[in-house]
């Protein structure tokens, strides 16, 4: 076995209040990176449920026309989302966290940029949704990459005990890029439809290059995760990572997908599905919807690492299994909110079937960094989180609009559905936590 290079050296001896400010560093730069391509990722959602339809496949005067294409070109992000867990996951495990997560947070400015930039249906014809899709995919492989990433850097980093909490971190940036994303959609639909739909959703997308400016900039600073630079210097790195996976580790991959289902379909659920239910079907202002959900993402963000401090409490064990069936027992009683048109009690259905799930959602990414060998640790919980993201939480919307349109407006098999989802990730979640060194 050969020698510590000084890097890992140098991390092994240094006092613990340095190496818990690296720490905090790793989780700062995790959050602020993790917004940033997140933000991109939740506009398109909210682009999809708005507007995409009518500017990119014909849909003209609006309504629900266009919403399946639109909702389709959004899952076609989520299709890529696995190739890009496949690819930085091999290079994340291979030539370290660092590297892979400055590439892909450029890939993913870069194409949300270029979509704010796309001429329409009506000014070139077919081409606009080409371009449209090739360029979600392009973010769909960044985000693939990103995520398992930047989980890794921070929970990597953290001091002893701590993974779990650190882990969390990363998914604080999903409510933050919920945050920006809706918040910047809810000031943009006070303008005219016209120019709404002339030029004002553009503006979130091209907002994208001066983030990612941001992102870069803090993610430079961060170094290498001290868990694969000891790996590395130790020569134990895998030659094909996503080969010893599948070979050594497929049912803990099968549950890891599985047990993220609801942790990942039920933001679109909320944010894409219901939008579109409510702003179309429902008849509500969608103005006002976006204030609405502008407020869960906002109580999303403060009360999710509520999660990891009740695990850190109770245990992880009991602290999923409470919050996810609290979470059964709430999904219909959204809906049932939701359809009053309400305001008030709209926002407090979706708060509060919300706020389990989110909290729950803290505790998922270190429960599957956990789970997976340091050698293959980036590849697992990529292709876990990313493969689920593909096959069921992107999905979402599109299940969900389809179930509805086909039961006649009946929003009833939209809720078991969403329950079915929540019952899985319970039973999935219980038994890789058996497998798991947080458990």
């Amino acid at each position: 076995m050969s020698k510590p290079t000084a890097t890992a050296a140098a991390t092994d001896r240094a006092p613990a209040t340095d190496r818990e400010r690296t720490a905090r560093k790793a989780g700062l730069a995790s959050f602020i990176g993790t917004t940033v391509e997140w933000y991109d990722f939740y506009i398109y959602s909210t682009a999809s449920a708005l507007v995409l339809g009518k500017i990119f496949f014909g849909g003209g005067g609006g309504g629900t026309t266009g919403a399946l294409e639109a909702f389709g070109s959004l899952w076609l992000g989520f299709l890529a989302r696995p190739i890009g867990g496949i690819v930085f996951g091999h290079l994340g495990d291979r030539i370290g966290r660092k590297k892979t997560l400055v590439t892909t947070l450029l890939m993913m400015g870069i194409a949300t940029t270029l979509i704010g930039l796309l001429p329409g249906y009506d000014e070139v014809g077919v081409a606009a949704p080409i371009a449209l899709v090739l360029l979600r995919m392009v973010q769909g492989i960044a985000v693939g990459g990103e995520w398992g990433g930047a989980v890794l850097i921070a929970s990597e980093h953290a001091p002893k005990g701590k993974a779990l909490s650190f882990g969390a971190f990363a998914q604080q940036g999903s409510p933050a890029g919920s945050i920006l994303a809706t918040g910047m959609f809810a000031l943009l639909t006070q303008l005219p439809d016209d120019d709404f739909d002339a030029w004002g959703w553009r503006v979130p997308f091209l907002f994208s290059a001066v983030m990612v400016v941001i992102g870069l900039v803090v993610r430079l600073k961060v170094e290498e995760s001290p868990e694969f630079a000891r790996l590395r210097d130790e020569k134990r790195v895998a030659k094909v990572p996503l080969r010893e996976l599948v070979t050594r580790h497929p049912g803990t991959l099968a549950l890891g997908v599985l047990a993220s289902s609801i942790g990942i379909a039920a933001t679109y659920f909320i944010t894409t599905f219901v939008l579109s239910w409510s702003t179309g079907s429902l008849g509500m202002e969608r103005s006002t919807m976006l204030n609405v959900l502008l407020v869960y993402s906002v109580i999303q963000f403060f009360t999710q690492p509520f999660g990891v401090l009740l695990a850190d409490r109770f245990g992880p064990r009991r602290t999923v299994a409470a919050l996810l069936s609290l979470n059964f027992a709430l999904v219909p009683v959204m809906y049932a909110c939701v359809s009053t048109t309400q305001p008030v009690i709209v926002g407090l259905g979706i708060c509060l079937l919300g706020i389990t799930g989110a909290m729950n959602y803290a505790i998922l990414a270190g429960l599957l960094a956990a789970a997976f060998p340091i050698s293959v640790r980036y590849t697992g919980i990529s292709l876990s989180y990313q493969l689920c993201s593909a096959l069921i939480g992107g999905t979402a919307p599109l299940v969900g609009e389809w179930l509805l349109r086909s039961t006649g407006g009946s929003i009833v098999p939209v809720v078991i559905y969403q329950m079915a989802l929540v019952a899985v990730s319970l039973i999935c979640s219980l038994a890789l936590l058996k497998r798991s060194r947080e458990a």
